[in-house]
Formats: structure tokens, sequence, C-alpha cells
């Protein structure tokens, strides 16, 4: 009798676990949206509707690829000579950069082909996960072997150097901080993590002295005294700041922010797009938006962890420490808790090489999701020995 009603109570659990395998439906509507939310913004300021339009476009070709890439099996990808290829192609093209690359703000970030641009350095944030993914998901064991983070740490700082010298202190950071999210979660003993911070703040002062440019010097220097220069390199922040707080509770309404209105507010369809959010929202919209971002990450990381292998699983994480580590950045930034990056805020941001890289990264995972596990592999386990 008793393993009756055990074997009735697991049976229950399994089949309440189950869920058909394909598009994560749930994960998908958490983003219109958000999307919406962008597009409503950037409508709300600009009078032609030329980045209402535009990101429209964006949008649709970004959609209809998370749809491709999700009937798609990407078990091949756990081949090593695609993380190979891959990390010799994004090396390759970063470099390329330097010689035909289109100077934008002072960087050479961008590849112009006439009617549009592609910025390299959002799709390689994805190899980069892909790269460690495979590279972890062997060595997932040896781990605590200081050798495996040096290793991983190398095929990331190449990159990362890449990126920072165009320079793009923004994307090479989210770069970094991929790096150390995969690291962590493939597990690191503490003497090792003390160690990588000695090191990297050997490496931040080798960057602020050989590699940073004087711009990004000053927006370091400004975040540490952001009241220091409020007319010139902390204007951007100090009018972000105020844009937030003048939304109160529930914000000024769509189309009456003051500060975006009259172009107080720089680059709020990009960079500052939060604060603008902010302030026709208010703190309810601000709790909504952040609401949608949980859902988003919860979905990412319960699709993750019933990954068929570790590689899916890994795949998964750096997913969501991708939109994690954007996200924390942008907000940051918008409130003066951190220095200006120029980095994107997730799906609500106006640019399409962003956006095709975030709806890429969900549709890479909606893949792996048609031959996941139905249940997590320790809960199968379980349900053997109760048995």
């Amino acid at each position: 009798m008793k393993n009756t009603i055990f074997s009735f109570f697991n049976n229950y659990k399994l089949k309440e676990t189950e869920e058909k395998n394909g598009i994560d439906w749930i994960l998908f509507l958490a983003t219109l949206p958000l999307l919406g939310a962008g597009l409503m913004t950037m409508n709300s300021f600009t009078g032609d509707g030329t980045f209402f339009n535009k990101q429209l476009v964006w949008i649709i070709i970004s959609i209809t690829l998370f749809f491709i890439l999700s009937f798609i099996d990407f078990r091949f990808l756990r081949k090593t000579w695609i993380s190979v290829t891959l990390f010799i192609f994004s090396c390759s093209a970063l470099a390329i950069l330097f010689a035909v690359g289109k100077v934008t703000n002072g960087a050479i970030s961008w590849f112009n082909f006439g009617i549009i641009s592609f910025q390299p350095s959002d799709a390689i944030k994805l190899v980069v996960i892909i790269i460690l993914a495979k590279y972890f998901s062997r060595r997932h064991i040896e781990i605590a072997n200081v050798r495996h983070i040096i290793v991983s740490g190398f095929y990331a700082f190449v990159i990362f150097a890449f990126v920072l010298v165009q320079p793009d202190f923004g994307s090479a950071i989210i770069i970094f901080f991929i790096w150390l999210g995969m690291v962590l979660v493939s597990g690191i003993s503490k003497k090792h993590l003390f160690g990588m911070a000695f090191i990297g703040v050997i490496l931040f002062s080798f960057a602020w002295n050989f590699g940073f440019q004087d711009y990004q010097k000053n927006r370091i220097m400004n975040f540490i005294n952001p009241l220091a220069d409020i007319h010139g390199t902390g204007y951007n922040a100090n009018q972000s700041a105020i844009a937030v707080g003048s939304g109160q509770i529930i914000g000024k309404g769509v189309g009456y922010g003051t500060q975006s209105r009259l172009k107080f507010l720089p680059e709020y369809q990009t960079d500052f797009i939060f604060a603008a959010f902010a302030e026709e929202w208010g703190f309810v919209g601000v709790i909504i938006l952040m609401s949608l971002f949980v859902v988003i990450i919860w979905r990412i990381m319960r699709n993750a962890v019933r990954g068929d292998t570790n590689f899916e699983i890994l795949f998964g994480s750096g997913i969501a420490i991708l939109i994690i580590v954007h996200f924390m950045i942008n907000v940051g930034m918008n409130i003066q808790l951190l220095p200006v990056t120029g980095t994107t805020l997730p799906f609500l941001s106006y640019g399409g090489t962003h956006l095709m890289t975030e709806f890429a990264g969900l549709g890479i995972l909606m893949g792996m999701r048609r031959y996941r596990r139905v249940v997590h592999k320790d809960l199968v386990k379980n349900e053997n020995i109760l048995l």
C-alpha cells in the first residue's frame, strides 16, 4: 500500500511538471510588453516617428529570427571545432573592424552596409557564451583546478581586449561579467575567487593607464563625485537622475515627460530609455517593468536547468547572465549608481543588433528546449529511489 501511494504521488508530480517541448510562450509573451514600452517611449518624444518605425522593423526581424532558431537542433554546438571556428571568426571580425569600421562617438564599433549598420560586439557576446558553455560543460568536475579558470579567461580576455580598444567599455565590461558569471555557475573555490578579484584590480589599473580614453576616465571620476561637473561630463547622468525622480509614483503620463520632451535628457531612445520610461510611468511602471524582467529570467533558468546536457544548462545560464548584467548596468547608470557606459536596456532600447542578439539567444534556447529533459535529473533520481 505504501509503495502504491508513493507511486501515485510521484506519477502525479511527474505529470504536473511535464510541459510540451517547443516555444516557451510565457517567456515570449513577457518580452512583448517590454517591446511595446520601448516603442511608446520612443514615439512620445519623436514627432516624425523615425525611431518608432525603424525599431518596429527590427522587432519584426528579431521575432522572426527567434521563431526560425527555435526549430533548429543545436546539439551541433557541442562540437569543439564549432567553438574554435566561432572564436577565430569573432577575433577576425573585430580585427577587420579597425580597418573598415565606422567611427561613432569616437569608437570604431560598427560595420556600415549603407542602409544598415551592424555592431559585432553585440553578437559576439553570444559567441562568448557558447565558447564558455562548451569549455565548462566538459570540465565542470575539475573546475576547482585554477588552470581551467585561466584557460577560459584567456578565451574571454582576447575578445574583451579587442572590444575594449575600439573603445567600447560598455560591451567589454559585459563580456567580463559573462565570463565571471559562468565561472561562478560552474563552481569555483573562494581562494580562486579572491585571486580573480586581485587580478581584476591589476587589469583595471593597467586599463586605466593604457586602455581607457579620457572621456571614459571622466565618466568614472564623475561617478565617484557626481556633482563635480554636472554641466560637463556629469550632465547626462544628472539629467537622467532628475527624470527618474520626477516620475514619482504614477508618472507624468505618456508624452508628458518634460526632461525628454524638452531635450534635457540625451539619448532617451537608447542609453537613457529607462529614465524616459520612469518619468512617464513612475514608480508603478518601473515595478511592472522589473517584474517582467524577473519573469523572463525565471523562464530562462527554468528552461536551462532542464537542458539535455551541461552545455545546454550553461548556455541558458549565460543568456540569463547577459540580460541581468545589461539590465543592472543600464538601470544603475540611469540612477547614478554606476558610470555611464553606453549600455542598452534589453528589449526597450532602440537598435537592431542588440535586439537581434537577445532574441537569437532566446531562440537558440527554444531550439534546445525541443530535446530537453522533461524534468530535472535530480527529480528523476528521487522518483526512482521512492519507487
